[in-house]
């Protein structure tokens, strides 16, 4: 079988996925080399169903402007990307939109704050603010280490979003816990296929060890998008990620036979994207398992030292 160009073999099924550079609704994967801004204006209104990105903060990376903008301006910005971003939304769709914080000066600028009134003004409502707690981070020594970030997860107004909460339920904390009294007295409680996630998600970050660890220095963990993708889509549907970095989006959209569509300004970050989702689609990326639980450290570097001297803390 001959493939259309830039397309590769799914080892799963052996069916080909076709990666382009252009837009084209047939696209498994579309990977635009540029600007996000330039991106959106190419893909038809009301054609994605889930837009989850995280944009640059503003700090000085590489995929960044040059020169830092000021809080204003980093709003302005943002406004015109997040506006077209609801002009291509279909009216059961989501936009999650994954941000963290602004320092200057050692003063926060929590970046969700700022941007909340930009979704709103385009007629937008919040479904839920979901905290990402990871252990790992900068170590900062004049306030408390950042240890967290969140994500706005914002649909149109009504109850006719796509919100499907069973593939991504976790373990019940109590799975034999039973109904006290009344009618279901003696029943187990608890849901069998497990609980909601809730809104506070504890999901390691993507650090020097860890197994999806690419050259990107702010990299998404491939279990947390596929937590907004399995809950906000259906299969066959368009994720698009506006600032697609090294393509985690698309790994987590190709993963559950969904379409995925971003852009990236860096070149190296998209050829990079491209052998990710290529060996996502044939089954051999290496990702952490969704529901691992959090590694807990044992032995000699774990127990404190002063213990072994008589010293209680």
């Amino acid at each position: 079988m001959k493939l259309p160009k830039n397309a590769v073999h799914a080892g799963r099924d052996g069916a080909p996925i076709l990666i382009s550079d252009r837009f084209a609704v047939e696209n498994d994967v579309t990977l635009y080399t540029g600007r996000a801004e330039d991106f959106l204006a190419r893909l038809p209104e009301r054609s994605v169903q889930l837009v989850v990105t995280s944009p640059p903060y503003n700090i000085g990376k590489k995929y960044e402007r040059a020169k830092k903008l000021t809080a204003s301006q980093y709003v302005e910005e943002q406004r015109k990307v997040i506006a077209r971003c609801a002009a291509i939304l279909k009216p059961a769709g989501s936009i999650c939109w994954q941000v963290g914080n602004h320092v200057s000066d050692n003063e926060i600028l929590p970046i969700d704050i700022m941007l909340y009134p930009v979704f709103r003004e385009l007629g937008l409502v919040l479904r839920n603010r979901i905290v990402w707690h990871f252990e790992h981070g900068l170590h900062c020594s004049r306030r408390l280490s950042g240890r967290y970030e969140t994500i706005l997860w914002f649909t149109w107004p009504g109850a006719e979003y796509v919100f499907n909460v069973d593939p991504i339920r976790v373990p019940q904390k109590y799975p034999g816990k039973k109904h006290f009294k009344g009618p279901k007295a003696g029943q187990y409680s608890a849901n069998p296929l497990g609980k909601n996630p809730g809104d506070l998600w504890v999901i390691p970050n993507v650090k020097h060890n860890h197994v999806e660890k690419t050259t990107h220095p702010c990299q998404f963990p491939v279990e947390l998008v596929e937590r907004l993708v399995l809950a906000l889509t259906e299969k066959n549907d368009l994720v698009l990620d506006p600032y697609i970095g090294v393509g985690t989006a698309a790994v987590a959209a190709v993963l559950n036979d969904r379409r995925a569509a971003g852009a990236e300004v860096v070149p190296d970050y998209v050829r990079t994207a491209k052998k990710r989702i290529q060996s996502a689609a044939a089954g051999t990326l290496r990702t952490r398992p969704r529901q691992r639980p959090v590694y807990v450290p044992s032995g000699s570097i774990a127990v404190p030292p002063w213990n072994d001297s008589g010293i209680k803390g």
